[in-house]
């Protein structure tokens, strides 16, 4: 008898709500303090799974996968390098399935158009991250080609944002991006403000955007970096 007391002493506390639910039937109890219990146990399966979706996501980002840039857009005087939507997905699900992550998306359109990343874990935790931009109505794209640019553009941004990742190039990121605009001084405040705010080393998130200051970067690489900023958790 001592040593099945000892036993059950043993046991995870994880399994509490289950077993006081267990023992609220058991003992006849009211239809309202049941709804109380199943109301905890549902709160302590949602943290379990949060447990296990930012456990896989650490283990993930332990070994990212490298995404290089594989191709080249080129129209008029513009000609840059990155890495296509196939690219991106292809490695990043891949290893994702490794620690029972999967990527979806959702896309709306409303004025602009938006596009959802959600990565959701198997035990049923999910987060997302949505970027906004208007038709890439660039290079004499019709309509629908001007939409589906920006839907698979917004695509692959979310997605290295959610996960924390960034391509990078060949040609150690020389000529990768249009030499024209580049990020104005209220975008370069916002992004500043969220690098404090979320505690991130300057001299990382430069290297990981291949530009030696902020007042570099590329106005086309403002979403992806806002996103991620966003996306690191404080």
């Amino acid at each position: 008898m001592e040593e099945k007391k000892e036993i059950e002493a043993m046991q995870p506390v994880s399994q509490a709500p289950s077993r006081l639910i267990e023992l609220a039937v058991s003992k006849g109890a009211d239809l309202d303090k049941l709804e109380k219990l199943l109301a905890l146990q549902e709160r302590y399966e949602r943290n379990e799974a949060k447990k296990y979706y930012n456990k896989a996501m650490s283990e993930f980002k332990a070994k990212p996968p490298e995404i290089n840039k594989d191709r080249t857009v080129s129209y008029g005087s513009t000609k840059y390098n990155h890495a296509s939507l196939y690219n991106v997905t292809e490695k990043i699900n891949s290893e994702l399935s490794k620690y029972g992550l999967s990527a979806s998306w959702i896309t709306a359109q409303n004025g602009s158009i938006s596009v959802t990343c959600r990565i959701t874990h198997v035990k049923g935790h999910s987060e997302e991250t949505t970027l906004s931009a208007p038709a890439d109505t660039s290079g004499s794209k019709n309509g629908i080609q001007a939409i589906g640019s920006t839907v698979t553009y917004l695509q692959r941004y979310t997605l290295l944002a959610l996960t924390g990742l960034a391509t990078y190039d060949d040609d150690d990121g020389r000529g990768s991006e249009p030499a024209a605009d580049c990020i104005n001084e209220m975008e370069k405040a916002v992004i500043e403000r969220l690098i404090k705010e979320k505690g991130v080393n300057l001299a990382a998130f430069l290297k990981a955007f291949h530009v030696e200051s902020l007042d570099a970067l590329p106005k086309s690489r403002n979403a992806q970096a806002v996103a991620a900023l966003r996306a690191k958790k404080g």
